[in-house]
């Protein structure tokens, strides 16, 4: 799958207000480490999703923050309030599941209206919250249909609006979407990052689909094998991946290995592809003599017949195969050294190459990123099946 290049959205502010602190959290399971050492703030009114593949931890630290599983070791606050052992239901926090579980035999409005009616709250306060949440996720007109006359889409909003009624703290959706069919989960990633905007409470989202998280999310923390390996923007975890995991995980992109042959600065020389590149503000920390690996994403490459700026870095390749995906071509490359490329061409674009014929690979000093480690340790695949 190709994964659109993320659009910058309004982070949640650097100094904003703490609601839940994850504080050096284990969590142990027999022998299997489940969760390793999770550190990491959440902070209010911020869309933050936790991103990774089957078996990386991030439904188990859900889980912890909801109250359903009990950390091993660490400490987990709500509002600054250690909350770790505290069990689910005193919890100010309300979790959405893939399974929304609506009362089939209750209207909508009295989906909704559960909860603050099991809290005893008074009756036109009921009405005062549970009209303007249905009018939030724009379900108003619907407020006395059972379930059963609704569509996947409209349960889950019923779901999230009488996860919200209560006005908690945060709300944990652990993959809501898992069960729409593509069209519905895209247009639902807009509708539910509107709502959020909209009631301003904390949303924390599990995810193992990197286009949800993108698309969605002020902040993304990637986990693999219970361990946090970068937490940023979508635009840091994109441009600027901070492991060779992360790069692999995130959307499709060329990793190469590459060998530190001169450090001056933030600049560093090394050989890749068969050829001898700087690259700039670099923060790897590898040393000179040192290996790691090399990111290009396949967008930001340039495949031409006649090179069109000489400031580009550029090697000669040879097109294996081209594949038409609508708005771009899919081209796969040799590169000298053996190697292999892939390279996003705009499809509308005059004199695209052919199989066959030989190229200028060529990208900006800016669009490639020197990380530490091997290639061997990107995923196989960068969307893998839900936990």
């Amino acid at each position: 799958m190709t994964v659109a290049e993320p659009i910058d959205a309004p982070s949640a502010p650097d100094q904003g207000r703490a609601v839940i602190e994850i504080d050096d959290v284990s969590k142990v399971f027999g022998d299997y480490v489940a969760v390793d050492h999770a550190d990491f703030t959440i902070t209010e009114g911020e869309f933050f999703s936790m991103l990774g593949p089957s078996g990386c931890g991030k439904t188990t630290t859900l889980r912890m923050i909801a109250g359903f599983e009990t950390p091993s070791s660490g400490a987990i606050r709500l509002e600054g309030q250690d909350v770790s052992r505290v069990p689910p239901h005193k919890r100010d926090v309300n979790t959405v599941f893939q399974q929304y579980a609506l009362f089939p035999h209750m209207s909508v409005w009295d989906n909704v209206a559960y909860g603050p009616r099991a809290k005893k709250v008074a009756k036109d306060e009921v009405a005062r919250r549970v009209d303007e949440l249905l009018e939030v996720v724009r379900l108003s007109d619907f407020a006395q249909r059972r379930p059963s006359q609704l569509s996947g889409g409209q349960q889950q909003r019923v779901a999230l609006a009488r996860a919200l009624v209560n006005y908690p703290k945060a709300l944990l959706l652990d993959e809501p979407l898992g069960a729409l069919d593509l069209k519905l989960r895209q247009n639902m990633q807009l509708e539910l990052k509107r709502i959020q905007r909209e009631v301003g409470i904390t949303f924390i989202f599990v995810t193992h689909d990197q286009e949800e998280a993108l698309t969605m999310s002020d902040r993304i923390a990637v986990m693999n094998q219970g361990r946090v390996e970068q937490i940023g923007s979508p635009r840091e975890i994109y441009d600027r991946p901070a492991t060779v995991f992360v790069a692999g995980f995130i959307g499709q992109a060329n990793l190469w290995p590459a060998t530190v042959t001169a450090r001056q600065g933030t600049t560093t020389t090394i050989d890749v592809a068969g050829r001898t590149l700087d690259v700039t503000d670099d923060d790897s920390g590898l040393a000179v003599g040192d290996a790691g690996t090399f990111m290009v994403r396949p967008e930001r490459m340039h495949v031409e017949l006649e090179l069109s700026d000489p400031d580009r870095w550029t090697v000669f390749a040879t097109v294996t195969d081209a594949v038409f995906q609508g708005p771009v071509v899919r081209y796969e490359l040799a590169l000298p050294d053996g190697a292999a490329a892939v390279a996003h061409v705009p499809a509308r674009r005059d004199g695209l190459p052919l199989p066959g014929d030989t190229v200028h690979a060529s990208w900006s000093d800016e669009s490639g990123v020197l990380l530490a480690g091997s290639p061997a340790l990107a995923p196989a695949t960068g969307n893998d099946d839900a936990d």
